[in-house]
Order: C-alpha cells, then sequence, then structure tokens
C-alpha cells in the first residue's frame, strides 16, 4: 500500500520560492498564471492491509513531523 503526502504553505503565509517562479513564468511569456504555491510531495510505502487504519497512522505521521503544522497543511491519500 502507498500513501502520498502532499504539504503545503498555509495561505497568508509568505512563499518566496513560488513568488520567484511566478516571476520566471512570466518572464517565459506565460502570462495566464495568476499564483505560484510551491509544496512538497512524500511518498510511503507501507506494510498495512486496512486504508483506513493506514491513512490514521499517516496523518498522524504529518502532524508529528512530515508538515509544520504552523505554517503548513496537508493531504493524504492511499493508494492500494
Amino acid at each position: 500500500m502507498k500513501a502520498i503526502v502532499n504539504v503545503y504553505l498555509k495561505e497568508g503565509v509568505l512563499d518566496p520560492q513560488g513568488k520567484a517562479v511566478h516571476h520566471a513564468l512570466g518572464s517565459l511569456g506565460f502570462d495566464n498564471v495568476r499564483d505560484v504555491r510551491i509544496g512538497k510531495q512524500i511518498v510511503l510505502q507501507l506494510d498495512a492491509t486496512d486504508p483506513e487504519a493506514a491513512k490514521k497512522e499517516v496523518e498522524e505521521m504529518a502532524e508529528t513531523l512530515l508538515a509544520n503544522t504552523v505554517i503548513e497543511e496537508y493531504s493524504v491519500e492511499i493508494v492500494e
């Protein structure tokens, strides 16, 4: 079983990397981009059989280590 955790900055938290990419895209002629937010994706291979229990465990991992919940949000997807 695989878990995919997407971590991204909360709205209102400055994202200098996203601003730099937004500026670069504009410089390259991609003018239809309104905003860019940069995040990270963490893929975990799990030895689990129960998707619900696996999701709960991965959410605990995210709360404890994978995301800084003061400034970041996350989503968890379990793929069987």
